[in-house]
């Protein structure tokens, strides 16, 4: 194992070998069969297998898109089951998204949040409400609403800005607070976004109440509806690809140097001229706007939203994401978002099929029931044994020579351009 590990790190052609087998055999297995969990599953597992290559970024960059944007699509469609695969990668895919953006909050600014579900309710809901035939009857004079599927594109924005302003509303008075007094108002902050609406039904009928928002349009482009999962799941990879992107440069930026300065310790970081409050503020916004744009991506490819999606388990949900990935690490996030969404949305499903079907093992038992059991293990397994999280997160680290030679550089440019003034 040891010389397979030692070639794999050593050796280009070995990886670009690996690789290419692995995808090629995967992606016809996926093709050729009606249904192979396995295989989707393997096809999958080549994008963590490309992250610890050693390849340049770019080229990473242009083929893990190019298994995103072509094998995989072409590949599921072979089989009855294509919209089943899509449907775990749209929902991966948005849970990835969200992770991120609690990553910004609880990662890299070390701010527990548990109420971080709210912001994708709000998301949902503000397209949700002027969408669908509900802005009808809350409209009833206006021949503007509802809103068509066109208005999607916009409505994504509008979604994230909406989260932005609550993030900041929660973040202004909440901030005052640290450590488990933070997570318990943030956790009220979430129920009572919540609440509000399920009950938000009278005296003027806004959320329809605990009914739900039925008739959400879905998106529309140059009149192209997506109405599939294989349709919504360019969509989905268009914006987590601006996700990571965004995630990635705020991560190397002066300001997520900040909101690390204030994980590790807030006084050090105020004393160095780091304004808490706005930085804080920052976190929260940023991160809320991602969940935003999420919120109104679901709605758009359920056609229903209702308060009970937005449970405080979905928020432990995604919590767990961020600590089994890493706390503060973008890759290990986006592996431990992808491993808990795939685990709870098709392999808990599918090893309860077979153990009823074929073990006829009662559906009390069922592992697909045993679901927060399972999270809990998951999480203790993790503080024992990967306290870090599966990919540690890893500071950019410079070197002394390189950081000289640039400055020497940056002097010598100076005073050439004295010199010619």
């Amino acid at each position: 194992m040891k010389k397979l590990t030692s070639l794999f790190s050593n050796s280009r052609t070995f990886q670009s070998v690996l690789i290419l087998l692995i995808v090629l055999c995967a992606s016809t297995s996926l093709y050729l069969m009606d249904k192979s969990v396995t295989s989707f599953l393997l096809l999958l597992c080549s994008f963590l297998l490309l992250y610890y290559t050693t390849f340049s970024n770019w080229i990473k960059w242009g083929v893990g898109a190019l298994i995103a944007f072509a094998v995989i699509p072409v590949a599921a469609s072979g089989g009855p089951s294509q919209q089943v695969y899509m449907e775990v990668a749209v929902m991966a895919g948005i849970y990835i998204a969200m992770a991120l953006g609690l990553n910004i909050v609880v990662g890299f600014a070390g701010l527990l949040d548990l109420g971080f579900v709210a912001f994708f309710a709000l998301g949902a809901y503000v397209y949700g409400i002027f969408a669908s035939p509900q802005a009808q009857a809350l409209f009833q004079n206006s021949s503007i609403f509802p809103l068509g599927g066109e208005s999607f594109w916009l409505f994504i924005i509008i979604g994230a800005l909406v989260a932005a302003l609550f993030g900041i509303i929660l973040g202004v008075p909440v901030l005052r607070v640290k450590g488990d007094y933070l997570a318990i108002v943030t956790l009220g902050f979430g129920e009572i976004i919540r609440i509000v609406f399920n009950n938000l039904d009278k005296p003027v009928n806004i959320t329809n109440g605990a009914l739900g928002i039925s008739g959400i349009p879905q998106p529309k482009l140059f009149g192209f509806t997506f109405t599939q999962s294989s349709h919504i799941y360019f969509v989905v990879l268009i914006v987590l690809g601006f996700v990571i992107y965004a995630v990635r440069r705020f991560e190397d930026s002066k300001l997520g140097r900040s909101w690390k300065a204030i994980r590790e310790d807030e006084i050090a970081s105020q004393a160095m001229g780091i304004p808490l409050v706005k930085t804080k503020l920052w976190a929260f916004a940023l991160g809320a706007s991602f969940s935003g744009m999420m919120g109104v991506l679901f709605a758009a490819k359920n056609q229903f939203v209702d308060p009970t999606s937005f449970t405080l388990l979905e928020s432990i949900t995604i919590l767990v994401m961020v600590i089994l990935g890493g706390m503060g690490s973008v890759p290990g996030v986006i592996l431990g978002a992808a491993i808990i969404s795939i685990l709870n949305l098709q392999i808990l499903t599918e090893i309860t099929l077979f153990l009823t079907q074929n073990l006829h093992v009662p559906e009390v038992f069922s592992p697909a029931k045993m679901q927060r059991l399972l999270f809990g293990l998951v999480l203790v397994g993790i503080a024992i044994y990967r306290p870090q999280g599966l990919i540690p997160a890893k500071n950019k680290t410079y070197k002394i020579a390189d950081l000289k030679a640039k400055l020497t550089q940056k002097k010598g440019k100076s005073k050439e351009t004295t010199t010619s003034i």
